[in-house]
C-alpha cells in the first residue's frame, strides 16, 4: 500500500534567509507529522521546486500527497499557479494523487501569532506608551487580489481592536495602495505618540527590510514620535498550529477558498475583466534559480525575464507603485 505524503508549496525568494526560514517550517511538520513523509518546494526563485519535491515523495513510496500553500491569502499563486504546476505533474504521473489545501487565511491561531509578536515588539521599546496612545500599522504583501489586500484590513481590525489600540491602519509593500511609506506619512498626522509597524509577512526577505528602512526613515524625519519595529511571524507554534489544520482539512473536507469574492468567479467592483481568467501558471520559466539576488520579485508589472502579473486595475493610484517608487520614502 502507497503511503501518504505532505508538500509544503512556496513561492520563493532571492533571500536566502527566507529560504532557510522555509525550510525551517518544513522541519516542523516533520515533527509534527513523523508517519508521513514531508517535502516542500518553490514556484520560483529558489530550490528545490514544488516538481522536486513531489518527486521526492514519490521516490519514497507516496501515492497521495496532501500539498498546501505555504502562503498567507489565496492570491493569483494560490488559486493559479500552485494549482496549476500540481495539475500538470498529476496528469503527467497516473500513480499519484493530490490533495490541495486551502491559505492559512483569517485564523485565530495566525492572530495569535501576530499578536505575541506585536507584544514583543512593545516589549523591547525604549519607553512604556500606552496603547490608546498607540496607532497601529499593520503592512501586508500587497496583491492584484482585492480580496487578498482585503483580509488584510480584517486583520488589522481584528488586531486593532482587539488589542486595544489608539487606532489601526494599512499599507502594502507593493502592487496595490497605499505604499509603506505614503501610509506611514498619513498616519503620523493623527497625532499619535508611537506608531508600531508590523509587517504581516511569513518570511524575512529583502520586502521585510525595506519595510524597516522606509520606518527608520519616516522616524528620522519625525523624532517626536516613537517608532517600533515589529517582528515579522515565522514559524511560530501558532502557525505551525495553522499549517497542520490545513494538511488535516484536505482529508477532511475542509479545503475550499472563498470563493464569493473571488475575481475570478465573480463581477467584483473594479476587477470585472478577471472573470473566467483561465487557471494556468506562468513561473515555468524561473524555477530553481535568482536566491541571493540583488532585486526581489515585484508583482504586478513586467521583469527583465519577461515575467510578468495581472496589473491592478487603479495601478497608477497616487500613493501606489505605479506613480511612487516604492524604494522612496
Amino acid at each position: 500500500m502507497g503511503k501518504t505524503g505532505i508538500l509544503l508549496c512556496g513561492h520563493g525568494s532571492r533571500s536566502t534567509g527566507a529560504v532557510a526560514e522555509f525550510e525551517g517550517l518544513a522541519k516542523a511538520l516533520t515533527e509534527r507529522f513523523p508517519d508521513n513523509p514531508v517535502a516542500y518546494g518553490f514556484l520560483e526563485f529558489a530550490t528545490p521546486i514544488i516538481q522536486d519535491g513531489l518527486a521526492s515523495l514519490m521516490d519514497q513510496g507516496v501515492t497521495k500527497v496532501l500539498a498546501v500553500p505555504g502562503m498567507l491569502f489565496a492570491a493569483g499563486h494560490v488559486k493559479n499557479d500552485v494549482v496549476s504546476v500540481l495539475n500538470d505533474y498529476a496528469a503527467a504521473k497516473d500513480s499519484i494523487e493530490i490533495g490541495f489545501g486551502r491559505d492559512l487565511g483569517i485564523d485565530p491561531k495566525m492572530l495569535a501569532a501576530a499578536r505575541d509578536r506585536i507584544e514583543q515588539a512593545e516589549q523591547d521599546a525604549a519607553s512604556e506608551i500606552a496603547r490608546e496612545d498607540t496607532l497601529l500599522m499593520v503592512i501586508g504583501r500587497g496583491t492584484s487580489d482585492p480580496d487578498a489586500n482585503g483580509n488584510i484590513a480584517k486583520i488589522a481590525r481584528m488586531l486593532g481592536e482587539g488589542m486595544g489600540y489608539g487606532w489601526t491602519e494599512v499599507a502594502y509593500s507593493g502592487v496595490t495602495y497605499p505604499l509603506v511609506a505614503p501610509g506611514l506619512e498619513h498616519a503620523i498626522k493623527l497625532g499619535y505618540k508611537r506608531i508600531v509597524v508590523f509587517p504581516y509577512f511569513l518570511f524575512t526577505g529583502i520586502l521585510i527590510q525595506r519595510i524597516y528602512d522606509i520606518t527608520d526613515q519616516i522616524a528620522a524625519l519625525n523624532p517626536d514620535i516613537e517608532f517600533v519595529k515589529a517582528g515579522y511571524l515565522n514559524a511560530h507554534p501558532s502557525v505551525v498550529d495553522t499549517f497542520v489544520d490545513r494538511v488535516q482539512g484536505i482529508e477532511g473536507g475542509d479545503n475550499n477558498m472563498n470563493c464569493l469574492t473571488c475575481i475570478y468567479r465573480e463581477q467584483v467592483v473594479g476587477f470585472e475583466a478577471a472573470v473566467g481568467r483561465p487557471q494556468q501558471g506562468h513561473h515555468y520559466h524561473v524555477q530553481g534559480g535568482g536566491t541571493g539576488a540583488a532585486e526581489p520579485h515585484h508583482h504586478g508589472h513586467d521583469h527583465e525575464d519577461g515575467h510578468t502579473h495581472p496589473p491592478h486595475p487603479h495601478a497608477d493610484h497616487p500613493h501606489g507603485p505605479g506613480k511612487r517608487d516604492p524604494n522612496a520614502a
